[in-house]
């Protein structure tokens, strides 16, 4: 492992744990030159401090940046975040059937957040053609079978 690469999963790792301790002030500065570099779990941190004013003024357009970013570099629980912000309109504009494609990538990686949302979608029509019997497949998969 190069001094470089120890020094990234130190930052990374540092920043991770600042998020998760709720210290958003110390998080927004270990991660943000590490988004800025393009790292997807960085990325999808600072999106969720910028979308929500943690640590930092509140920026929708830099929530919808990084989380765009995170999401295309594959990260699950990213793809979930864009969704979200396509299927409710925040940081970007309301686009119900990109939020299914959004989910949909999520759900592939088996997060059941996204499953749910996808059941959601089919059961009422947006974003896809309403499909009961595609609901519920969703629905199981997500562990929300009613039998």
């Amino acid at each position: 492992m190069t001094d470089d690469t120890s020094e990234h999963d130190m930052a990374l790792g540092s920043g991770i744990a600042a998020f998760e301790s709720k210290q958003f002030s110390r998080a927004v500065g270990l991660l943000g030159p590490l988004a800025a570099a393009g790292e997807p779990q960085a990325q999808y941190r600072i999106a969720i401090m910028a979308q929500n004013g943690l640590g930092m003024t509140r920026n929708p357009a830099l929530a919808y940046r990084a989380m765009q970013a995170a999401a295309v570099a594959g990260l699950g629980p990213a793809q979930h975040g864009l969704g979200y912000m396509y299927l409710t309109g925040e940081c970007t504009a309301q686009d119900p059937a990109r939020a299914a494609v959004c989910f949909r990538l999520a759900a592939d990686q088996g997060l059941a957040g996204a499953q749910a949302a996808l059941a959601e979608l089919y059961e009422e029509g947006r974003g896809v053609p309403q499909d009961s019997a595609e609901a519920a497949r969703w629905r199981r998969l997500a562990g929300l079978d009613e039998g």
